[in-house]
């Protein structure tokens, strides 16, 4: 604030996490990491060069109007992934909106190309002397790429502030702030605002939103990304199920709690953090101006500059989430993601199929059957992880493909486990 720091900390972390809490990659590399998996599996038809023209819905049948450089065709779906982004053509065709609320502040973003050896880290600066009552923002990416994003004033226009001789003259005052006098290239820059904007319904019939065709969230909370892989995710392992004839489709009925719960999840957590990087009145900011100007002083106040988004949404509340039990003492909840952990030379993570798995504590239960039932991982429940677990003999974890977890039994039998995954596939509340 000022220039002076009055905030660092770290993710949380730990050995027993098999990935850093953060990664910042380019859309490019998302991109192509994506593209290569496409094209490795032979039912993946991508149709380069294609324009959705029209969506029609008829008896929960969508038919599309596809339009090619070649000719234009329909093409009847069961079920429709509408990923397209925050300008959705599929949800103007449907006539559907985003609501929510807009915030007043104005941002431009910028990637640099540079060799800087400050450390990768994210930065926030308030009130700088390169943007005097402003904010603005710095982290490092892969390829010596720098991405900056600084707040405009409410003395300056959008249509002034995004020409490119105001951007390089804004972005060398950055630079100086952050002591670096050696060469640049500025790559790439557009504008933007914050919003927390999301569709009332993620489903209308067949057709599913995912990723900003359903919600739009500020910056501020890094949650843009995640929020669409998660929803992908979600909605991945139920359409698999129904697909290959092991569900009904009453489980997709959970898609639009499950996900837009987590989408209202991050506006609450989000908003906090936007109204404290943009003040949307004078009073906010005279508020947060009084926070950041007591953490000059006192150590603890720095801490409410902290965004406070460490933690993945819950589906406690789900229909296909069972009521905990509470004669657990510790250990992860139902609708939780599973808590990892490293013992014996791998992670917990990777023992776990791609579909459904069952933690078992005790000896492997002689009814089970390997290719009828979930697959299922036998432990001792005073092992690391039994204790972890908070488990005893015979306790049992349903893990749902995501990680999420079902439910949990002290002390249960293989049959009661199996009659849950069974109601839940049929899309009964558990």
């Amino acid at each position: 604030y000022r220039g002076e720091q009055i905030l660092e900390f770290d993710m949380p972390d730990s050995r027993n996490q098999k990935y850093r809490p953060m990664y910042n990659l380019e859309q490019q590399y998302i991109e192509k990491f994506l593209h290569d998996e496409v094209i490795k599996k032979p039912k993946i038809d991508m149709r380069w060069q294609s324009q959705l023209e029209n969506i029609e819905i008829i008896n929960d049948t969508a038919i599309l109007q596809i339009k090619d450089p070649h000719h234009s065709y329909n093409l009847k779906a069961n079920w429709v992934l509408a990923a397209d982004g925050a300008n959705s053509t599929i949800r103007k065709l449907l006539n559907l909106r985003l609501d929510g609320e807009n915030f007043e502040g104005r941002y431009i973003i910028a990637d640099v190309k540079m060799k800087h050896d400050y450390p990768t880290i994210r930065r926030a600066l308030f009130d700088p002397d390169c943007r005097r009552d402003g904010t603005v923002l710095i982290h490092k990416q892969p390829d010596d790429i720098w991405r900056i994003d600084y707040q405009i004033t409410e003395n300056e226009s959008v249509e002034d502030s995004i020409k490119e001789e105001t951007v390089r003259s804004s972005i060398e005052a950055v630079l100086k702030d952050i002591s670096y006098s050696g060469d640049w290239q500025l790559e790439w820059w557009s504008n933007y605002s914050a919003n927390t904007l999301a569709l009332d319904e993620y489903r209308h019939g067949p057709v599913f939103f995912i990723g900003d065709s359903a919600h739009i969230v500020p910056i501020f909370g890094v949650r843009g990304l995640n929020n669409g892989l998660a929803d992908a995710q979600n909605i991945g392992w139920k359409l698999a199920y129904l697909l290959n004839e092991k569900a009904d489709k009453n489980l997709l009925e959970s898609y639009n709690s499950e996900r837009r719960g987590a989408t209202m999840d991050v506006f609450a957590n989000a908003t906090k953090s936007t109204r404290f990087m943009t003040p949307p009145s004078y009073g906010w900011l005279t508020m947060r101006d009084a926070a950041l100007s007591l953490a000059l002083r006192h150590k603890f106040a720095g801490a409410l500059a902290n965004p406070r988004q460490m933690e993945p949404y819950s589906y406690a509340k789900s229909s296909i989430t069972m009521p905990d039990d509470k004669n657990f003492l510790n250990g992860p909840k139902p609708g939780t993601v599973i808590e990892n952990i490293f013992f014996g030379g791998k992670f917990l993570s990777d023992m776990l199929d791609k579909g459904f798995n069952i933690l078992w504590f005790g000896e492997e239960p002689k009814e089970y059957n390997l290719e009828n039932h979930p697959n299922l991982i036998c432990f001792d429940s005073e092992s690391k992880i039994g204790k972890l677990y908070g488990a005893s003999q015979n306790s049992s974890y349903l893990i749902r493909p995501d990680m999420h977890i079902v439910g949990r039994w002290f002390k249960t039998n293989l049959s009661e486990v199996l009659n849950t995954f069974e109601n839940l596939l049929n899309g009964e509340k558990l």
